[in-house]
């Protein structure tokens, strides 16, 4: 059973609920389809009836949002932390450990939209819960059965379609439980996950692979995921559901947003931006070691601070968004800012090393800070009975976008022709500022 959120004042409160949160507004379709504006999708703010109780009560649901995206996200980045000790343990090429870290990308690209169906349907709580302890136990086997690498690299990749539950469940319950003025600065919350994650990752899988093996390393993720899947399961709280129909039967489902065009423009946008920040994550050690002798120790000291100040750059355009009452403008904003960036940091590399540095301080934070901006809008802009799978639609178009980045831009670059790369990266935010369809956003 969906465990839900309390009706209204007068109808009952469930125990723990924290009193009335609110309601879902009445959906309307917009001319092109999509909801008529972000109040559709979640409920109203919990403080007008539950007091300082109902305050702390949708906090209590972001934290367990964001510790359910973090585990998620120190299994999913934090594989690649592993491969030195997988290669000496299983005597791999960097290729062949390269092909076993893929994996859970693999089952998360195939599963995503799925998952966000299915918390549509059936809740978040319930979604959440299953993928994460599936996850969770499928990690446990690797880490304690020894499975040939074929079957590791299965395992895996049902790990990561398992996951993949959290992307799109934990960002619909944390939309669910905040007013459309809140919301922002709550997704930017939630989308500090990613940085956690590594950070726990980073700190913990290296050390534990040096005195357990690789495969004892795994076991990390796996309490994680468990623990944080008990923890969903037994304290997380659905958002109310669309209203049922008046004979008592299903609730009614909204017609698709994605007849129009407005959706589709704001998953392309996305895409686009993220090609300028996986051109930067995705090689900023090597150009530090290589371009500017930087030493390996260094370099990534440097870059897990950027992982910080990137954090706070997701919650400063969350912040923004709400206080301008739009998701779609800052976002756009971020993209000319992203565009300019990426140009001076070719510039910076065609010419003086210390404005190379600046440039990518600079890129490292103003490329990320867009991130929770197009989860945000596209949940609002589907409505409450289509976030779900909007925002699996949406992870997934940036996560092919993630993969495909690093290889493509790897053949522009070949040895040394990183001011090229960085121009070619500036014009992807480019074509996003034109696709960014801020006249269809209405609060």
């Amino acid at each position: 059973m969906t465990r839900t959120g309390p009706p209204g004042r007068g109808e009952g409160q469930g125990p723990g609920d924290g009193g009335d949160a609110g309601r879902p507004d009445a959906s309307g379709g917009g001319p092109d389809g999509t909801s008529r504006g972000s109040g559709d999708v979640a409920v109203e703010s919990a403080d007008g009836h539950g007091g300082r109780r109902s305050r702390w009560f949708r906090w209590r649901i972001l934290a367990l949002g964001l510790g359910a995206q973090t585990a998620s996200c120190a299994f999913l980045f934090g594989i690649p932390f592993l491969v030195p000790a997988m290669q000496r343990a299983e005597n791999l090429t960097l290729s062949q450990a390269g092909t076993v870290v893929v994996a859970p990308s693999i089952g998360l690209l195939l599963t995503l939209i799925l998952w966000g169906a299915a918390a549509d349907r059936y809740g978040e709580r319930l979604v959440m819960a299953l993928g994460l302890g599936a996850s969770g136990l499928l990690l446990l086997v690797a880490g304690l059965t020894g499975p040939s690498l074929p079957a590791l690299f299965a395992l895996l990749v049902a790990a990561g379609a398992c996951t993949a539950s959290v992307n799109a469940a934990s960002g619909r319950v944390v939309m669910g439980w905040f007013s459309a003025a809140e919301r922002g600065v709550a997704m930017g919350i939630r989308q500090t996950a990613q940085p956690l994650g590594v950070g726990v990752a980073a700190l913990a899988l290296p050390l534990l692979a040096e005195h357990a093996g690789y495969r004892g390393a795994m076991l990390l993720p796996a309490a994680l995921a468990l623990t944080v899947a008990l923890l969903v399961a037994w304290f997380v709280v659905d958002p109310p559901r669309p209203e049922s129909d008046g004979d008592g039967g299903s609730p009614h489902r909204d017609r698709s947003p994605y007849r129009g065009t407005t959706l589709w423009r704001v998953h392309g946008s996305s895409a686009l931006l993220v090609v300028p920040q996986f051109a930067v994550s995705a090689f900023a050690p090597v150009y530090l070691v290589t371009m500017h002798d930087w030493s390996a120790l260094a370099a990534g000291a440097f870059l897990a601070v950027l992982q910080g100040l990137g954090a706070l750059g997701r919650l400063a355009a969350g912040y923004w968004s709400d206080r301008v009452r739009s998701r779609l403008r800052p976002m756009r904003t971020l993209a000319v800012a992203s565009a300019l960036v990426m140009l001076l940091l070719a510039g910076g590399d065609a010419t003086w090393s210390w404005l190379a540095v600046g440039a990518l301080t600079l890129a490292a934070v103003i490329t990320v800070s867009d991130n929770g901006l197009g989860f945000t809008a596209s949940a609002e802009l589907a409505g409450i009975s289509w976030a779900g799978r909007a925002m699996g639609v949406q992870n997934t178009t940036q996560n092919l976008a993630a993969v495909l980045t690093p290889p493509l831009l790897g053949l522009v670059i070949g040895d040394t022709r990183y001011a090229l790369a960085f121009c070619v990266a500036a014009l992807f935010p480019v074509l996003a500022v034109w696709l960014t369809p801020v006249r269809s956003e209405r609060w």
